[in-house]
């Protein structure tokens, strides 16, 4: 039952619980698209909202009826998070997800009203198709939203400026936008902060805001506002957290972010030795060697 769990080329589903209820989500790490693999960005996501929801903005009293967008929802985990603090997520992806998103939304809306009937924390799932930088998808989705919310979706150049249309074309003034994403490529990275920063108030999500567990140096959370703001800073939308942990990312955070990273790897490593590692390490563990083997070259 523990191999479920984990994401390898064999694992048709991984068990995740969040917010009190045990999801089920299918996937198809096989598959010859990204978004049928359930990434770790959409865990440290919907744990982070588990963490955060007792108090503040993200608790149920503020969250109900709100409307959330997801895009590249992929296997519909971070929309999941969303709907059980009473949110109405439309969530989204391409055609080809669509299926495996569908079911996803199917089976764990079913299984959340069977344990709970009648309950009104809950709100609503719905998947729609949404191509970025597609006017009559944008249109038939009604935007602005009160929340747009993506994880993984940052991973290659040529969709920077797509999905940034995209977010653009579904806000409104007092619209807050929630990315989480892994860092993967430093210039990608760049690249997205720089459109990012000129478009829209960035503010990152400190670790110490973040489940203690799930939570890795290279998985990083932004909370962002469209310029201008009526705010004079999204900082007060993250609760007691002090203003030097909610500065704007600079250039430095990624050489302090490596120095974590090595430290982590060489913790979960130390774990795996000793045989005391829990999924989400073992998860982690294989996106360790991903990275290692990146650039090796099989003869």
């Amino acid at each position: 039952m523990e191999a479920d769990r984990l994401n390898s080329p064999n694992t048709s589903a991984v068990i995740f619980e969040v917010l009190g209820h045990q999801l089920h989500f299918a996937q198809d790490p096989n598959s010859k698209h990204l978004g049928t693999t359930v990434w770790d960005a959409s865990m440290v996501f919907a744990k982070f909202l588990e963490k955060n929801c007792r108090r503040g903005r993200f608790s149920p009293s503020k969250l109900k009826g709100k409307r959330v967008i997801e895009l590249g929802a992929g296997c519909g985990v971070a929309g999941f998070g969303m709907a059980l603090l009473g949110c109405d997520v439309v969530t989204t992806d391409q055609t080809e997800v669509l299926p495996l998103l569908m079911r996803n939304v199917d089976r764990n809306t079913s299984r959340i009203l069977q344990i709970a009937p009648g309950s009104d924390s809950f709100g609503s799932m719905k998947v729609a198709e949404l191509n970025w930088g597609n006017a009559d998808h944008i249109r038939a989705v009604e935007p602005p939203f009160d929340y747009i919310i993506g994880t993984d979706v940052v991973y290659a150049e040529h969709l920077l400026e797509p999905l940034l249309q995209t977010i653009l074309a579904l806000s409104g003034p007092r619209t807050t936008v929630v990315l989480g994403y892994e860092l993967r490529s430093t210039n990608v990275h760049d690249q997205m902060l720089d459109l990012w920063k000129r478009n829209f108030e960035v503010k990152s999500v400190p670790k110490s805001k973040m489940h203690s567990e799930y939570q890795h140096p290279s998985i990083q959370l932004f909370m962002m506002r469209p310029k201008p703001s009526s705010d004079s800073s999204i900082a007060k939308e993250i609760e007691d957290v002090p203003s030097e942990e909610t500065e704007q990312i600079s250039g430095d955070d990624d050489v302090s972010n490596k120095d974590d990273q090595i430290e982590e790897e060489s913790s979960v490593v130390e774990n795996l030795q000793s045989k005391e590692i829990s999924d989400w390490e073992t998860r982690r563990c294989g996106a360790m060697a991903a990275r290692l083997l990146r650039d090796v070259k099989i003869t």
